[in-house]
């Protein structure tokens, strides 16, 4: 049977109910405090009362109860006594069963950013949907610091729970972005909440970090009470392992925080190595297990890379478990090629014992090097693989050659007895890394060489008179992995021996000139010929004309570059979660801030233009921030790019995305400070000053909103059609006692559509950011803005918006002109003050008056507050300059005026104010006549105070 669809009637009949009811528990919930909590009440009532209040609330469903509590606590509707208790209710709110998503919902629902337009309140807004930054905000200063009548303990082990349960994504993934943000920087990010021992630590951290990686002394009991000690008792359940990593990925992806992402990763470093590399994996296991394994341990390797974190993988290639690697306290073992679980190796009795600690295979070896190699080429910088390979052949060599005091770049800590297996991995690995880098390894000749000098000087038949067969051969396997290094060096193009140290150069040249002459034809004498004379000769195979062109990078420009590669792999890079493209422009950003000459000015402000685009807002707020720090040393380039994509000739841009780079473009000009002038300043002034007038047209913006329109009017026709009229309002009816809330929900969704292009002219909002950017640089620098007739064009037209532009959507508008104006006002009485000098630039008398006629009728006939409470103050201000103006500023011994500025007159510092004169430090009154010629005539007389009347 077809499900009969809700009338009118039927709809305001249940409105009614639901007012109704919350009326009801209104009336209850004030009746039952005031039982519970009135001070003239005796102690049985209000012992009697609280119990029946405590049930009442716990019994009302957390949205309903927040909605009544919420209205009970506003002044004027419960008693003074009352509210403080009533407050101390809502405050708990959150540590209810369930109570932590209610209550964050009703913020979102609530909070003014998150209005909807009446349009879209039929709509169900289902799963954190139109959740904006400052509800957000709002959410999480009421979720991650616990009320002062709450201890921290009984706060986070009542959320703690909650939030980490919204990361499932099981509620939608707004909700999943809100619950990180709230843990990641509301609570762990924070110094009281967020640090190893904190409350916040323990129950939203160690929860994530356990379910990976147990302590040594976990104990998990049976479900059924029986001990089996023939079977490895199971510490986390495969269940609890894929929760656990699934709740760290969503905390580490959702938001860009590199140093909680580090805190959090570190410990897990090869635990996350075991599983994203784990044998003989299903599909099932690889979507829960491997995946957010191998990601989660991606993320790290790029926000920490360093050589010792690829000797630490080496080192644990085969790692299983547990907090001692030789006897693990508990392992990782598969249940079934589906399943994973963390089982205890302690107390196990028979074969059990030793079960879940099997040595890896060669196969398993050789697997994990390839992996190994994969993770390292695409996480690890030159430098890092170079470094790394030192320290690895340092070692094999010392077990080879028994070499000694071979000085490397990383430091380790010696190990008296090492493990065969180890051994084996690490050769394993060098060969690997031979292999598949290279050109890499070629990046650290200095140290190379280095350590091959030493290698060859105790190669050759007087180091191995003394040997038997055996040594021999490892000697001649040494000897020419270190010709194989020489050989790789030395072909690179760009090597010269002037830039090699001469003793380690000296030395090379012996040692491969005396293998050269080793008894016998052997291959390894053959190699040491050929490098011999190919290093005799090096520098004259290389063409000496575009030798001395070209001089060899500095060791700053080397790593810089590397710098620059791995920062701008980190930011391009799709995959790369948002901690890793947020640590990439941070990587950028120290470039900058270090001028780093190899930057590629125009490739960044391509890569920061695209990020500005992204949807989520950490990531564009950085690329602001790199903008204002890269304008510094290259204002024009950047205040240019901005402004082309603020103006969107192309009408390629969204509004939005218009709106960002009106933000970045006020916050470089505010950083800029007294350097935004000239040419630069110009520009800018003149783009934003298009952009603001009502001149502006958008053809295809125009062109697509008519298409919009007539898809709209066909939908319309069609859904009349079907309906046979008009086609029936099923959003919720809003009762007849909130007159008022309707009347300014109408009025916001007027705003909201007025502000929309029409016909083809420019956004409201676009224009109010190009005058609120205007306004930015008169403040900043007034002086610098160029030729006077600029400044009094932004004026005129500030001005004219006040006069044009009328209607509550232009209201936003007409506030950024009026701040124009007073912050050309405000800019004036900061130049005075400093004695600067200014020409040209001000009002006439007749402007004057006019602008302050235009401010007296806007302060008393506008409908928008904020625009009548500005005029006022502009009129203030303005009255305050011109009493101020009065009086002329000081004439120096030579003639020269050492203020002259005022609004009176032609200009500003040519002209004097017409009117009275008044100069203390003379003793002579005279009146002047203003000849034809402006000249003004002097009288000198002495004995009287000096007044100069001037028509």
């Amino acid at each position: 049977m077809e499900e009969q669809q809700p009338t009118p009637e039927m709809m305001h009949q249940g409105a009614a109910e639901m007012k109704n009811a919350r009326q009801k528990l209104m009336h209850t919930v004030l009746e039952l405090g005031k039982k519970a909590f009135d001070p003239e009440g005796s102690e049985e009532s209000r012992a009697e009362g609280k119990k029946e209040f405590d049930d009442y609330i716990k019994n009302t469903k957390t949205l309903n109860a927040l909605g009544a509590l919420t209205i009970l606590t506003r002044p004027g509707y419960a008693p003074p006594w009352l509210r403080p208790k009533l407050l101390e209710v809502l405050s708990l709110v959150p540590l209810r069963e369930g109570g932590v998503r209610p209550t964050m919902e009703f913020v979102f629902a609530l909070h003014p950013s998150s209005t909807l337009k009446t349009s879209e309140a039929a709509v169900p807004q289902k799963r954190g949907a139109n959740i904006t930054h400052e509800a957000l905000n709002m959410a999480s200063n009421l979720l991650s610091a616990p009320p002062s009548s709450v201890p921290p303990e009984r706060w986070y082990s009542g959320t703690g729970p909650q939030l980490l349960e919204l990361l499932d994504g099981n509620e939608g993934p707004e909700l999943v972005r809100a619950a990180s943000y709230i843990i990641g920087f509301g609570i762990l990010g924070r110094k009281t909440s967020g640090a190893p021992g904190t409350a916040g630590w323990k129950y939203l951290a160690e929860p994530l970090l356990h379910g990976i990686k147990p302590l040594p002394n976990s104990k998990k009991d049976d479900t059924d009470g029986i001990i089996d000690l023939s079977k490895p008792r199971i510490i986390v359940k495969h269940e609890d392992l894929a929760a656990s990593l699934r709740r760290l990925h969503s905390l580490a992806v959702s938001h860009p925080n590199p140093g909680l992402c580090k805190r959090l990763l570190s410990p897990l470093t090869l635990p996350l190595w075991a599983l994203a590399t784990w044998k003989h994996v299903s599909p099932t296991l690889a979507e829960k297990i491997c995946k957010p394994a191998q990601e989660l341990l991606t993320i790290y390797l790029k926000l920490a890379p360093a050589p010792e974190l690829i000797l630490f993988l080496v080192q644990g290639l085969g790692y299983s478990g547990g907090f001692d690697q030789k006897n693990p306290e508990w392992v990782y073992q598969g249940a079934t090629s589906e399943e994973i679980n963390i089982v205890d190796t302690r107390q196990r009795l028979g074969a059990g014992a030793n079960q879940s600690r099997s040595q890896i295979t060669l196969e398993e070896i050789d697997s994990k090097v390839a992996k190994l190699m994969d993770l390292v080429a695409a996480n690890f910088s030159d430098a890092h693989i170079a470094t790394a390979f030192l320290e690895l052949l340092e070692r094999w060599m010392k077990s080879a050659r028994k070499l000694k005091g071979a000085e490397i770049l990383v430091k380790r800590d010696e190990e008296e007895n090492r493990d065969p297996l180890s051994q084996l991995i690490e050769l394993k690995v060098l060969q690997a890394m031979m292999e598949k880098f290279p050109d890499n390894l070629a990046t650290q000749p200095k140290h190379i060489l280095h350590l091959v000098s030493e290698i060859l000087a105790e190669s050759g038949p007087e180091s191995s008179n003394n040997n038997d067969d055996d040594d021999d051969d490892d000697d001649d396997e040494v000897t020419s992995v270190a010709l194989s290094l020489v050989n790789m060096i030395i072909t690179v193009p760009g090597f010269q021996k002037s830039r090699v140290n001469p003793t380690i150069l000296s030395s090379i040249e012996s040692s491969l000139d005396r293998l050269s002459h080793a008894p016998g034809a052997s291959e390894i004498s053959k190699t040491a010929n050929n490098l011999r004379l190919l290093l005799l000769y090096r520098d004259e195979l290389v063409d000496p004309t575009s030798a001395a062109n070209v001089s060899a990078p500095t060791d700053r420009q080397v790593e810089d570059r590397k710098t620059y590669n791995l920062a701008i792999s980190y930011i391009t890079n799709s995959a790369n979660p948002p901690p890793v493209r947020a640590e990439g422009l941070s990587l950028i950003a120290s470039l900058i801030t270090s001028q780093s000459p190899i930057l590629d000015i125009p490739g960044i402000l391509a890569i920061l233009s695209s990020l500005i685009s992204d949807a989520d807002e950490y990531i564009y707020m950085r690329a602001i921030t790199v903008y204002t720090l890269l304008a510094s040393s290259h204002p024009r380039a950047v205040t240019k790019e901005l402004l082309d994509h603020f103006i969107d000739a192309k009408e390629r841009k969204s509004v939005d995305e218009r709106l960002r780079f009106a933000e970045a473009l006020s916050q470089v000009i505010e950083r800029l400070g007294q350097t935004f002038t000239g040419q630069v300043a110009q520009e800018v002034s003149e783009g934003l000053l298009a952009v603001a007038g009502r001149r502006g047209r958008r053809p295809k913006t125009l062109a697509r909103q008519e298409r919009e329109a007539q898809a709209e009017e066909r939908r319309k026709k069609e859904a009349d059609e079907v309906w046979g009229g008009k086609v029936p309002d099923f959003s919720d009816p809003k009762e007849e006692e909130d007159k008022e809330e309707k009347k300014r929900n109408e009025i916001l969704e007027r705003i909201v559509e007025g502000w929309e292009s029409r016909r083809g002219e420019e956004d409201v909002r676009v224009r109010t950011s190009a005058l609120s950017v205007l306004r930015k640089g008169i403040e900043v620098n007034l002086l610098g803005m160029g030729a006077p007739g600029l400044v009094n064009r932004v004026v005129e037209l500030a001005v004219g918006v006040l006069q044009m532009e009328k209607g509550v959507e232009k209201g936003i508008l007409r506030r950024a002109a009026v701040l124009v104006v007073l912050g050309f006002v405000v800019a004036l009485e900061g130049i005075k003050g400093r004695g600067e000098r200014i020409g040209g630039m001000g009002f006439g008398s007749k402007a004057r008056e006019d602008v302050k006629g235009t401010l007296r009728y806007v302060a008393a006939t506008d409908e928008d507050g904020l625009v009548v409470q500005h005029a006022k103050d502009v009129l203030e201000s303005l009255e305050n300059w011109e009493v101020g103006s009065l009086i002329e500023p000081l004439q120096g011994e030579g003639g020269e005026t050492t203020g002259g500025l005022g609004l009176g007159g032609v200009g500003i510092g040519e002209f004097k104010l017409r009117g009275l004169a008044v100069n203390p430090e003379r003793g002579l009154v005279q009146e002047v006549e203003e000849g034809k010629d402006e000249e003004k005539e002097e009288a000198v007389v002495k004995g009287r105070p000096r007044i100069e009347e001037i028509e």
